[in-house]
């Protein structure tokens, strides 16, 4: 993968958790405002917020399944081979306590991390290229979600 699009790559990746860059200059997809990412949006949530049901299925269960998908995306990096998953069981977050939602938050953040070290890291193909642009749109759907949830649980 040329340096150009690796580096383009990432930056869409760091959008999508962090927000646009920070003094902020305009964003490529979210909102300007700092903090507009996945982490932004998440922090400062509490577990009730993220146990709350919006049709059949909660913040915290989003978030962990975006979590479990970059885990996925990791694991071929590290193996070359689509670890078996159980996506079933990465929704069945009904509630959580401030201890699990602090754990789903870091190990998203640990996969988040993970995969832009990877990106850096890895012998490019054309099959991993379209693992992390699968990534990269999964997570930002799952974005959209998030801060639709996030309206209907705070009003």
């Amino acid at each position: 993968m040329s340096e150009a699009l690796k580096n383009s790559v990432k930056t869409m990746v760091k959008e999508t958790f962090e927000g646009p860059p920070s003094p902020v200059k305009g964003s490529w997809f979210t909102e300007v405002e700092p903090n507009s990412g996945i982490f932004g949006v998440i922090e400062g949530m509490s577990c009730d917020e993220a146990s709350m049901s919006v049709h059949g299925t909660t913040l915290a269960a989003h978030t962990d399944h975006v979590r479990y998908h970059m885990w996925g995306i990791n694991e071929i990096f590290k193996k070359g081979k689509q670890p078996e998953m159980d996506w079933g069981e990465s929704w069945d977050i009904h509630s959580v306590d401030e201890q699990q939602w602090s754990r789903i938050q870091e190990g998203l953040r640990n996969e988040y991390l993970t995969l832009l070290e990877s990106i850096d890291a890895i012998e490019w193909n054309e099959l991993l290229a379209n693992e992390v642009l699968s990534s990269l749109a999964h997570s930002v759907y799952h974005l959209g979600a998030i801060r639709q949830m996030l309206k209907v649980v705070k009003a």
